[in-house]
């Protein structure tokens, strides 16, 4: 498995075909429709079809020899207060 690159997102969690899209790994919402039905998408090590499967902090999807880590949302910074 390749290394992951950590992700940040907003909230708590994810649905896949966003996240895919999120870390770089596809180009298109039609793209993530495509791949993940293929079943050339994992999800932990295991192939996911379900576009909208929820993504929690530490979940590892992988692509095309590409992998991302979901983080956690606190790790985002969008530069306001609180």
């Amino acid at each position: 498995m390749p290394e992951p690159v950590d992700v940040p997102i907003r909230d708590q969690v994810i649905r896949l075909g966003q996240f895919l899209k999120l870390a770089d790994l596809i180009d298109s919402g039609a793209e993530a429709k495509e791949v993940v039905a293929a079943g050339d998408v994992l999800v932990n090590g295991e192939v996911d079809t379900r576009r909208g499967r929820q993504l929690v902090a530490g979940d590892v999807v992988e692509l095309r020899g590409r992998a991302a880590r979901v983080a956690d949302g606190g790790a985002f910074d969008d530069g306001l207060p609180g």
